[in-house]
């Protein structure tokens, strides 16, 4: 953990050095930033480190036949495997309360720093925006620019049932950060009372309506920064309002509890492939660990990728390679403790 933590902050630091010199950032700044940065990159590659630690140390164990002695002396493969259970147990629920608590708050202030010094600027959601501010009300946007907080070809619907009420046009609208309101040029704005229908045109209208420029910008790497409850309400909230394109949202939230659980099947498909004395020694475990870490993290890539671009439910999505590799962990230890 500490070679790669070393590796990946000199990687790092190389990319962004450029913009550290240009912007003139404070060097203890960027210690801190580093101090943040860390926690997110082992965090993410845990469970690969147990994995392969799992194999070094036991695969050192059968070159010296030590555990060849302690079979032999009559200890069961299942007796064995104790240890390892109960230790990627602990290191499993201490990885799941730090992605769901500990690593969040970290993101923030990583990601403040990165907002601050290396984004160029914030940026809106998609072009032809629709959002749902209450269940009566709805707002359209052909586009938004984030700096000016200007809208574009707006428009405002309040709906009762299957029936319009009261619907407001504007070539464009700005957010006006005194008043908290709304100010709309070019206005059109039409009232349906049953059968009769009232128009009125304005040059400019403020308006308060419930939802502010906070709600337009996507922040880069928003779902890093919150915590499990925050999360929740999040996704909560956006689904009131009828976002779409909450998958990714999903994914991570599944992702924090899933990782700790890979942590446990690794560490047992681990300790069942190095517990053989084969020739080659260590050499050979570690690169069957390597093999199989690669091969985790493709399918879990795969299935991430079909659950944003496809129809695959995020839940399955990021459960699938622990699934798959439950499987494993189970024809090893039969195989091995039958052996």
């Amino acid at each position: 953990m500490l070679a790669f933590s070393a590796i990946a902050i000199v990687i790092d630091y190389t990319e962004k050095v450029e913009d550290f010199v240009n912007k003139k950032v404070p060097g203890a700044e960027i210690i801190g930033y580093f101090r943040n940065f860390i926690p997110y990159i082992l965090a993410l590659l845990f469970p690969i480190f147990i994995f392969v630690a799992v194999i070094f140390f036991t695969s050192r164990m059968a070159n010296r036949s030590e555990l060849i002695a302690m079979l032999s002396s009559g200890i069961s493969f299942k007796r064995l495997l104790r240890p390892y259970i109960i230790g990627a147990g602990i290191i499993s629920m201490v990885l799941l309360f730090a992605n769901h608590f500990v690593i969040p708050r970290a993101n923030k202030s990583r990601l403040q720093f990165e907002e601050k010094y290396l984004w160029e600027k914030a940026y809106s959601k998609d072009d032809n925006f629709h959002m749902r501010i209450s269940p009566t009300e709805f707002i359209y946007m052909q586009t938004y620019n984030p700096e000016s907080k200007t809208a574009y070809r707006f428009s405002y619907e309040r709906i009762r049932g299957n029936t319009i009420q009261k619907k407001v046009s504007a070539e464009r609208c700005v957010y006006d950060s005194i008043k908290k309101q709304w100010k709309l040029f070019d206005v059109v704005s039409t009232l349906f009372e049953g059968p009769k229908v009232t128009m009125h045109k304005y040059v400019t209208l403020f308006h308060p309506f419930n939802f502010t420029p906070s709600d337009l910008i996507e922040r880069r790497e928003q779902k890093q920064l919150m915590t499990f409850s925050e999360l929740n309400q999040y996704i909560h909230r956006e689904e009131e309002k009828g976002s779409e394109g909450l998958t990714e949202y999903y994914i991570e939230k599944y992702r924090r509890t899933s990782s700790p659980f890979s942590a446990f099947v690794l560490s047992i498909i681990g300790a069942c492939i190095a517990s053989r004395k084969v020739r080659g020694g260590s050499g050979i475990h570690l690169a069957i660990g390597l093999m199989i870490s690669a091969i985790y993290i493709l399918m879990m890539q795969f299935s991430t990728t079909f659950a944003i671009k496809g129809d695959l439910h995020p839940l399955i999505a990021v459960w699938l390679p622990n699934i798959v590799f439950s499987f494993v962990a189970i024809y090893f230890y039969k195989r091995f403790s039958q052996a």
